[in-house]
C-alpha cells in the first residue's frame, strides 16, 4: 500500500471517525440502564448483563479480527466490521425483552472487536515510526472523546426522545465513517497471508472470554464465587493450552510468538495495560462522585468530564513531540507520575470539597494517561511490520481491553469496601440497611426519601472514603507502572537499514525493530 502525502492524514481521520462511532454507544449504555429497566423490565442481573455482553465479545473476537485483516485486507474487514456495528444498533434500539437487548449487545461487541484491531493496525501500516506517536495521540483522543459526548448526548436524548433513539443516532456517524474509510482508506493486507488457523481462533477466544467472564463475575458476586474461579481459571487454562497450540503450529499460528521476544512490543503492550488500570481508577470514581455526591445527573457529569478530555488531548498530543526528545521511556514514566499525582490529589477529596478539586485531579488525570497511554502504545507497535501489523494490535488490544474489566472488579471491591465499612446507620431497619449498603446511589435515595439529612451526609462520607482507598490502590498501580517503565522500557527504537529495499505496504523503505 502506497499513502501519500496528506492522505494519510485524512485517512486516519476516517480511522478516528470509526474509533469514535464505535466507542460512543458503549459511553451511552451507562446514561441508558435506568431507562432500559424500566422499558425492557430488566432485572439487577439483566441490566449486568447489558454491559457484559459487549465486554464477552470484545475479548472473545480481537484476535480474530487482527488475522482476518491481515488474510483478507483491513479495509475491506473493517467495512464488515463497520455494518455488523450498524446492524447491532438497530438491533439494541427494536429490543423488546432483556434476551433481545443482549444478543445486541453481543452484536455490537463483535463488531467493536473487529474495528479496533483493524483501525490501529491500519495506524501501523500508513505511517513511519516516526509518524506513529502522533497518529495514535490522535487516535486515542477520538478514542476517549466518546466519554463526556457520550453522557452528554445520550442524557439529553433519553430526556426528550424515544430511548431508542441512542443506538440509532450513531447510524449517522457509522455512515460517515463508511464512506470516509471506503473513499479514504487505502487498502492493505500481510504480504504473506496467515493460515486462518480455526483451532487457535476458537481457543483464543474462548480463553479470553472466560477470563473476561470470570474478572466480571468477581466483580458482581466476589472473587471467591464459583463464577469468578471457574471463569478465571478456565480462561487461564484454555489461554496456556491456546500457547501450546500456537508454539506448535510455528509460522502458521495465529498469533506470532516471536513478537513477544521483542521488548519494545512486549514492555509498551503490558505498560499500556497498567496505564489503562490506573487511569480507570479516575473513569471508575469521577462520574459516581459527580452522580452521588455533587448530585448531578447523567449529562451533569458528562460535563464535568470535560476537564479529563482536555487533559487526554493536551498529553495524548504532544506525547510524539516530547517522546522525539527525550525518549518514550522518559516519556510514559512522566505520563505515570502526574497520574499518580492526580489520583493522590483524589485522595483529598471530601463531601464538601466541591467541583474544583475534582475537575483538577481528573485533568491531571487525563494529561498522565494521554502521555502514558498514546507512547506505551507507540512504542509496542514502533517495531511492528505490515506482515504482523493485524494480529499484534489485536494482541496490545486484548490486554488493554481485559485490563478495563479487571480494574473494574478490583477497584469496585475497594470502593464498596470503603463505603461500606465507613457506614453505622445505627436505629435503621435490616432492610434499609441492606438498601444503604447497595450502593451510594441507593443510599441517596433512601435518605431523600426518608428526608434524613445526617443519613445523606452519612452516605457520601462514606463514599468519599472509599474512594480514597480506590485513589490509593491506582497510585499503586500508576508507580507500578512508573517502575516497569524505568527498569524495562527501551528509551528509543533502534533503526535497520534494509540491506535490499523492499518498500513495506506503507511505502516507506525503513523497518524499525
Amino acid at each position: 500500500m502506497s499513502v501519500e502525502g496528506n492522505r494519510r492524514w485524512w485517512a486516519l481521520g476516517a480511522l478516528s471517525l470509526a474509533v469514535l462511532a464505535v466507542a460512543l454507544p458503549a459511553t451511552i449504555l451507562s446514561v441508558a440502564l435506568p431507562t432500559l429497566a424500566r422499558e425492557l423490565d430488566a432485572s439487577a442481573a439483566e441490566l449486568q448483563w447489558f454491559v457484559s455482553a459487549f465486554t464477552l465479545m470484545l475479548a472473545a473476537g480481537v484476535l480474530p479480527g487482527g488475522l482476518l485483516g491481515d488474510r483478507f485486507g483491513r479495509k475491506k474487514m473493517l467495512v464488515v466490521a463497520l455494518l455488523i456495528y450498524a446492524a447491532g444498533s438497530v438491533f439494541a434500539a427494536v429490543a423488546t425483552s432483556p434476551g433481545m437487548f443482549i444478543a445486541a449487545q453481543a452484536v455490537l461487541g463483535l463488531g467493536g472487536a473487529f474495528v479496533i484491531p483493524l483501525v490501529l493496525s491500519g495506524l501501523t501500516v500508513m505511517f513511519t515510526p516516526e509518524e506513529r506517536p502522533r497518529a495514535i495521540g490522535i487516535w486515542s483522543v477520538a478514542n476517549f472523546l466518546a466519554l463526556p459526548l457520550g453522557p452528554i448526548v445520550g442524557g439529553w436524548v433519553l430526556s426528550n426522545l424515544w430511548w431508542g433513539w441512542v443506538f440509532l443516532m450513531n447510524l449517522p456517524v457509522l455512515a460517515v465513517a463508511l464512506v470516509a474509510v471506503v473513499v479514504l482508506l487505502p487498502e492493505s493486507r500481510s504480504p504473506h497471508r496467515p493460515a486462518l488457523d480455526p483451532v487457535g481462533m476458537v481457543a483464543s477466544s474462548a480463553g479470553l472470554a472466560a477470563l473476561t467472564f470470570g474478572v466480571v463475575k468477581a466483580g458482581q458476586d466476589g472473587w471467591g464465587s464459583a463464577g469468578a474461579l471457574g471463569g478465571i481459571l478456565g480462561g487461564l487454562a484454555v489461554l496456556v493450552l491456546f500457547g501450546l497450540w500456537e508454539r506448535s503450529r510455528g509460522s502458521r499460528a495465529l498469533v506470532d510468538l516471536r513478537l513477544f521476544r521483542d521488548e519494545r512490543f512486549l514492555w509498551g503492550t503490558v505498560i499500556a495495560g497498567l496505564g489503562v488500570f490506573a487511569f480507570f481508577g479516575v473513569l471508575f470514581a469521577a462520574p459516581q462522585y459527580f452522580q452521588g455526591v455533587l448530585g448531578t445527573d447523567a449529562m451533569g457529569s458528562g460535563i464535568r468530564l470535560l476537564p479529563l478530555l482536555g487533559g487526554m488531548m493536551v498529553g495524548a498530543g504532544s506525547a510524539d513531540r516530547i517522546a522525539t526528545r527525550l525518549g518514550s521511556k522518559i516519556t510514559v514514566t512522566i505520563g505515570f507520575a502526574i497520574l499518580a499525582g492526580a489520583l493522590v490529589l483524589a485522595t483529598a477529596t471530601t463531601v464538601a470539597s466541591g467541583y474544583g478539586l475534582a475537575a483538577t485531579w481528573t485533568a491531571l488525570g487525563g494529561l498522565g494517561a494521554g502521555l502514558a497511554l498514546a507512547t506505551a502504545s507507540s512504542a509496542a507497535l514502533a517495531t511492528i511490520d505490515a506482515d504482523r501489523a493485524g494480529v499484534a494490535s489485536a494482541l496490545m488490544q486484548a490486554v488493554q481491553k481485559l485490563g478495563s474489566p479487571l480494574s473494574a472488579a478490583i477497584l469496585g471491591s475497594v470502593l464498596n469496601a470503603g463505603y461500606t465499612a465507613h457506614l453505622t446507620l445505627t436505629g435503621l431497619p435490616a432492610q434499609v440497611r441492606d438498601a444503604v449498603r447497595d450502593s451510594v446511589f441507593a443510599g441517596v435515595a433512601v435518605a431523600e426519601k426518608a428526608g434524613s439529612a445526617a443519613l445523606l451526609t452519612e452516605v457520601r462520607t462514606a463514599f468519599v472514603e472509599g474512594l480514597s482507598q480506590l485513589a490509593w490502590v491506582a497510585v499503586g498501580m500508576a508507580v507500578l507502572g512508573a517502575l516497569l517503565t524505568l527498569l524495562f522500557l527501551p528509551a528509543r527504537a533502534t533503526r535497520v537499514a534494509i540491506t535490499a529495499p523492499q518498500p513495506a505496504e506503507s511505502g516507506h523503505d525503513v523497518v524499525v525493530r
